[in-house]
């Protein structure tokens, strides 16, 4: 589009009803139909019958992002331009009107807690950043209502709450295998003591040797209940409790670094906000001003409209300026949430991955304690084998014989 020759418009010109004027970054002064939403290059003319704005320049500025255009300029006042859904309204009589002028838009974005996501009405279809492996970052951006009814919970902090429970259970396991130590190590303990008994010492023989070796093989099994309680600590317990404290501090780092950023996009909105509500009061006035001057109730003069007009441009800049640090704010959290998400999916993948090979180290020390303990009975099978009921009875008959003469019948 051409725009106006200079000189052409003059800052007091008067606009049909529902229009108002501005001037883009380059200078460029364009139209606003505040009913409809409208914008054109060309002045809109004030003869009755005639179109606003001819249909070959309607909407001729550039394509507009969340209520702005890509240049940056706003795409109509503060009163319609926002970042939550509303259509644009207009008298009862524009409702249905046939004039080509008229007609309503929605847009396209909805904003849910300060962040501004695409109307599901109008959102096109949004490829996977990861298709097909079910991330966590493609699949925790909105909110999600409480079960228990308590209002919403955000994706993230869903995220957060999935690994502190991943925290918790990890913990629970350091503790189940703390007390599978205790277990062993009482467990060795009273062996060892039962192994000192002197209960049937005084067998003899090789039944004798086999019960002496029944007690031995207690201490020998003692001893390998206190090596396996011992590398389920260095091995198992150990080693879950270190990684559990690492994990816990990556999990204190996400946390904090996220909640800065939304806190700061909050801050931003709310800054969008302002702005947007002192525009509208800058347009108002402004648009009182010259209302007043027109019917001539009011003695101001041009230069008083020009500094309206000046206030007004000056907060239109503001609000721009606040929708960009907004925007880059957005830009910032996303960027982070992606980065976040998939650190705490890779966090989450290495802490099942660490627990599976320690339950492995587990039950492989379990392995090793049972062929131990079935060596330590080995020795006795074989002195079992050995009994000898009669071997016995002779040696003990050999030691401890008194006499092979029977007696016989006295005589007489």
């Amino acid at each position: 589009m051409v725009p106006p020759p200079p000189g052409e418009e003059s800052q007091t010109v008067i606009l049909p009803p529902g229009w108002q004027s501005y001037l883009s970054p380059q200078g460029r002064r364009y139209y606003v139909n505040t009913t409809t939403n409208e914008t054109t290059w060309e002045r809109p003319s004030s003869t009755p019958g005639i179109p606003a704005s001819p249909g070959s320049h309607r909407s001729s500025l550039p394509p507009t992002v969340n209520g702005y255009h890509a240049s940056g300029t706003p795409a109509h006042p503060a009163e319609t331009a926002h970042m939550s859904v509303r259509k644009s309204t207009g008298d009862s009589q524009n409702l249905g009107s046939s004039s080509p002028s008229k007609r309503q838009t929605k847009e396209n974005t909805i904003t849910i807690n300060c962040v501004t996501f695409p109307h599901p009405d109008t959102m096109p279809e949004q490829q996977l950043l990861k298709p097909t492996e079910w991330s966590y970052c493609d699949y925790f951006w909105a909110d999600k209502k409480d079960p228990q009814g308590n209002g919403t919970v955000a994706g993230f902090e869903l995220l957060l709450q999935k690994q502190l429970k991943g925290k918790q259970m990890q913990k629970e396991m350091s503790e189940f295998i703390r007390e599978r130590i205790k277990i062993e190590e009482d467990y060795a303990k009273n062996l060892a003591k039962l192994s000192q008994n002197s209960l049937a010492s005084q067998e003899e023989g090789s039944l004798g040797e086999a019960w002496a070796q029944v007690k031995k093989s207690l201490a020998d099994e003692a001893e390998v209940h206190l090596k396996f309680s011992a590398k389920l600590h260095s091995e198992v317990e150990k080693p879950l409790m270190n990684f559990r404290e690492n994990f816990k501090k990556d999990m204190k780092k996400c946390d904090h670094h996220i909640a800065d950023l939304r806190k700061q996009l909050a801050s931003r909105y709310a800054s969008v906000e302002k702005a947007r509500k002192a525009l509208t009061e800058r347009q108002r006035d402004l648009e009182m001003k010259t209302q007043q001057l027109e019917i001539k109730l009011s003695n101001k003069t041009e230069e008083d409209i020009k500094k309206a007009r000046r206030k007004s441009t000056q907060a239109g800049d503001d609000l721009m300026r606040c929708v960009d640090l907004y925007n880059q704010a957005q830009s910032k959290w996303f960027e982070e949430m992606v980065t976040t998400t998939l650190e705490l999916e890779r966090l989450e993948v290495e802490r099942v991955e660490m627990i599976r090979q320690h339950l492995c180290q587990y039950t492989q020390l379990r392995h090793e304690t049972d062929m131990f303990n079935q060596s330590t009975v080995e020795p006795v099978d074989q002195l079992l084998r050995k009994v000898d009921p009669a071997k016995d009875r002779e040696l003990w008959v050999r030691e401890h014989k008194t006499g092979n003469i029977r007696p016989v019948d006295m005589e007489i």
